[in-house]
């Protein structure tokens, strides 16, 4: 496969990344602190235990509910997952209507109804409302778990754990959880296929009717109503859901570790280091010091004109986005500082993270920065409190954790009371850099030679958050091994010689969607380096590229560039068709696994290609381009489904990673020795 492909998607992705940038470093001009005024939400409980809040709203001929389920998070042990698979079949038929029937009067209503295993929703127009609400409250009080259901939820748990197998970034949130929590904590377990096949139909009726109970629960109705006829309406819904015991469970406390270390996760496949600094901290709503840990986490990571977005991307452009978040917690409350960077820069990602977060701590903010974010944050408090929404959030957070009755009446008067001294002792109080994971998952072969060198203690961790041995960088390569010797064993894999060099023109027709947008590239090529490709969008070129063997041109938006000399050498070097005739002239570098399987790394000039020596198909090239700022990135292409055309076998499914956009492209067509004349390269 051509080279040049990796090149020209390549510049398509920088092209779409490029767009829309924000000048995010100036901050708007504070105005003066409004006066709030909260909207009524009426308040009642049904005999079973059932607490309800209603908010009226008349903007919209629209009417919501949700359903909250106020359980104490309790461990599942060797059926993780159950809660998870209960909540996915509720609502899948009940006693009165089959699962189909009810769907379709969903449907017919425009409506939404959904269910999971820590409550339900449902959203209508007002004057189909009591259907709908009566639609979920038959879902909540009378759904049959069949075996036919469970058996496809089962299916649909065990396909969304094996697609997520080598996903970098879910493998990263998994461990993070088990080493900040603990496995024996509720929210350190995670769902194995070994559980879920461990789980049973019993097992999930059992859950439903220890847990899901109305007196430990609450429903919040907002929209187009009248109180005294909603009151009634689910009087007669509601009241007939019966209470219950439920089980009561004792939760470890987790503990942060002594001295700050980094906790790794080895991933061959990650193109991109995930970074976090996690550390446990006890903060709920309504703490004296709740309002100055919020503004000091707004400061350091609370969005793009926080410190951590300004430094990692704004000033080193290490990355798309840095955040931090502190989790209020009546069970296990956290601290973490996140980002995902590029494999060459995980280091100085982390030395720069450790420095905003320690800063923060041991300097004092300045006025201006404490002006600036108090502004900000009650900007966006001020636009939230006029949503009906967040009035009836407000009235279920003050039933929940027992706040005051003014507590968001005073809400601003606690956030302009907050101090320089109360932002640093937050800041020290809960931004515990100095007894925090740094918990890094990502590629260990480019990155742990660097991160080997700051000043923290590596352990390392499997997938499954278990201790393990460092994992091994490299593997020798076999003696006598060369790169002719890789390259002919490829070309002995996709056909043999005789046919590859049998090939003198290709044309290749593929699909792709980019940002939404499906895209049709269209690439000819032809002995010895003539090429062309074509980018479409529902019928028009957007982007055209051409190499007629002496000289080129890119067309794209209304404008053509010729070819620079340096380009020009570079094609007229290459071959257009198989570019791994010229890998011949490589250097092998190393042997390291990949996708379970051993692969041997081919370098020539600024690219990588990586060999599967089970085989010796090429799966992989990571190719070293420069961003239109400047700055050097890693573009790794994927190669899969080899099917033969002709006798040779050809990839047909392409993909290409940068930064947080993904683009795949499925080989339609492939014709070899026909479709293509001179004219295709003019």
């Amino acid at each position: 496969m051509k080279t040049r492909i990796i090149t020209l998607v390549t510049f398509l992705l920088l092209s779409f990344a490029g767009n829309a940038q924000i000048d995010r470093s100036k901050q708007p001009e504070p105005g003066p602190s409004p006066k709030i005024k909260l909207g009524k939400a009426e308040t009642f409980t049904l005999k079973n235990g059932l607490k309800v809040i209603m908010v009226e709203n008349h903007k919209l001929p629209r009417v919501s509910a949700n359903l909250t389920i106020d359980n104490d998070p309790y461990f599942e042990g060797e059926k993780a997952g159950l809660s998870s698979m209960m909540g996915g079949l509720l609502g899948r038929g009940t006693k009165n209507i089959t699962k189909d029937a009810f769907n379709e009067k969903v449907d017919y209503y425009g409506a939404n109804v959904s269910f999971f295993s820590s409550g339900a929703f449902a959203s209508s127009l007002k004057r189909y409302f009591p259907e709908i609400l009566g639609l979920m409250a038959d879902g909540v009080k009378n759904s049959t778990f069949t075996q036919e259901e469970f058996d496809k939820e089962q299916k649909i748990i065990l396909d969304n754990l094996k697609n997520n197998e080598k996903n970098v970034t879910s493998i990263a949130r998994r461990v993070e959880d088990i080493l900040t929590y603990g496995k024996d904590h509720p929210y350190g377990e995670f769902t194995s296929k070994e559980s879920v096949n461990k789980i049973t139909l019993q097992d999930v009726v059992k859950n439903y009717n220890d847990f899901y109970k109305p007196n430990n629960a609450y429903l919040v109705i907002v929209g187009d109503f009248e109180t005294k006829e909603i009151k009634k309406l689910i009087n007669s819904l509601f009241a007939d859901w019966q209470p219950g015991t439920i089980p009561a469970y004792t939760l470890p406390t987790p503990k942060n570790v002594p001295t700050t270390e980094i906790n790794f996760i080895d991933m061959p496949n990650a193109v991109q280091s995930e970074i976090a600094v996690i550390n446990n901290i006890n903060l709920q709503l309504g703490d004296k010091n709740y309002f100055a840990a919020v503004l000091a986490n707004q400061i350091l990571g609370g969005g793009g004109t926080a410190r951590l977005f300004q430094n990692l991307r704004e000033d080193k452009g290490y990355t798309y986005g840095a955040y931090s978040g502190v989790r209020q917690s009546k069970y296990a409350g956290t601290f973490r500082a996140s980002t995902s960077v590029r494999n060459m820069v995980t280091d100085s990602s982390l030395v720069e993270l450790m420095k905003e977060i320690n800063t923060i701590r041991y300097k004092k903010v300045s006025e201006e920065d404490l002006k600036n974010v108090k502004e900000e944050y009650i900007g966006g408090f001020v636009m939230d409190v006029q949503k009906p929404a967040t009035v009836a959030s407000f009235a279920l957070n003050m039933a929940r954790y027992n706040l005051p009755k003014d507590f968001y009446e005073t809400y601003l008067e606690k956030i302009n009371s907050v101090t320089l001294d109360d932002i640093q002792n937050a800041a020290i109080k809960y931004f515990q850099g100095d007894k925090a994971r740094i918990i890094i998952t990502g590629k260990g072969i480019d990155v742990l030679k660097n991160l080997e060198n700051t000043d923290y203690v590596i352990k390392y961790f499997d997938k499954e958050g278990n201790p393990t041995e460092k994992p091994a960088m490299t593997l020798p390569i076999p003696d006598g091994m060369t790169a002719e010797k890789v390259v002919n064993n490829y070309l002995n894999a996709i056909g043999g010689k005789d046919k590859v060099m049998a090939v003198k023109t290709t044309l290749m027709t593929a699909n792709a969607t980019i940002q939404g947008t499906p895209i049709v590239m269209t690439m000819r090529a032809s002995l010895p380096n003539k090429s062309t490709q074509e980018i479409t969008v529902m019928g028009n070129v957007i982007q055209k590229t051409v190499f007629d063997g002496e000289k080129g041109y890119a067309e794209g938006r209304g404008q053509k560039m010729d070819m620079t000399a340096e380009q020009i050498t570079e094609a007229k070097a290459g071959n257009s068709i198989f570019s791994d005739l010229n890998y011949m002239k490589g250097t092998l570098v190393r042997i390291e696994p990949l996708e379970g399987k051993n692969a041997i790394v081919l370098k020539f000039n600024d690219t990588e290609v990586f060999y599967d020596m089970s085989t010796w198909l090429k799966v992989k090239e990571v190719k070293k381009v420069k961003t239109p700022d400047g700055q050097e990135v890693a573009v790794p292409t994927v190669f899969g489904d080899y099917k033969e055309v002709n006798g040779v076998k050809f990839p047909y499914s392409i993909g290409q990673k940068m930064g947080p956009m993904d683009l795949n492209f499925e080989i339609k067509e492939i014709k070899v020795n026909e479709g293509v004349s001179d004219a295709d390269f003019k």
